[in-house]
C-alpha cells in the first residue's frame, strides 16, 4: 500500500478502500447467489447456510455503501466487474459441490481477511469512520472462512486446484480496483 501524508491523502486512499471493499462485497454477494442457484442441486445441504452468508455479505455492502454516500464517493469503477465476476464463480464452483464451494469461501476469505487487518493498521487513528465500518465486519468474514474450512478438511483436491485460482483473482481485482 501507499504512503499517506496529509489530511486530504487519507481521506482520499480511506474512501479508495471503502470503494473497492463495497465492489469486493458485491463480488461476495453474488459468489453466493450463483452457488444457491446450483447448490440447490448439487449441495441442498449447504443452501441455508449460504443464503445465511449471502445476508451477511448484503449487510456489508450496504455498510460501505452507506459510508460511500456520506463522504459522497462513487462506487468503485470494478462494482459491476466484481458482481458478474462473482456469480460466474459462483456458477462455476456451485457445479463441483460441497467441497468446492467451501473451498471458494475460504480462499476469498482469507485474502479478504489479510488485506481487512493490513487497511486496520493503515487507518487506526488516521480515519475513525473508515476503520470502524471495516472493523464491524471482520467477524462475520472469519465466521465464513472457519466455517467453510470446516468443510474441506478432508478434500486436498479443491483445495490444491481451486483455492490458487480463486486467490489469485481476488487479489487481482482488489488490485485492480485500487487503481482504478
Amino acid at each position: 500500500m501507499e504512503p499517506v501524508n496529509s489530511i486530504s491523502d487519507v481521506d482520499e486512499f480511506a474512501s479508495r478502500i471503502l470503494k473497492v471493499n463495497h465492489a469486493g462485497e458485491n463480488g461476495a454477494v453474488n459468489i453466493y447467489a450463483g452457488q444457491i442457484f446450483l447448490a440447490r442441486l448439487t449441495a441442498p445441504s449447504m443452501v441455508t447456510e449460504l443464503v445465511e452468508f449471502k445476508s451477511h455479505e448484503e449487510k456489508h455492502r450496504a455498510i460501505f455503501w452507506t459510508e460511500l454516500q456520506r463522504r459522497r464517493r462513487p462506487r468503485c469503477k470494478s462494482f459491476w466487474l466484481c458482481g458478474i465476476g462473482g456469480f460466474v464463480l459462483g456458477l462455476v464452483t456451485g457445479v463441483f459441490g460441497r467441497r468446492a464451494i467451501a473451498t471458494t469461501t475460504v480462499a476469498v476469505e482469507r485474502v479478504v481477511l489479510r488485506h481487512l487487518e493490513q487497511q486496520l493498521i493503515l487507518l487506526a487513528g488516521r480515519d475513525d469512520a473508515a476503520a470502524k465500518a471495516i472493523a464491524s465486519i471482520v467477524a462475520e468474514e472469519r465466521e465464513h472462512h472457519d466455517r467453510s474450512a470446516s468443510q474441506i478438511d478432508a478434500d486436498r483436491f479443491w483445495l490444491r486446484i481451486l483455492s490458487p485460482v480463486v486467490a489469485a483473482s481476488t487479489e487481482a481485482v482488489i488490485w485492480i480496483g485500487m487503481r482504478a
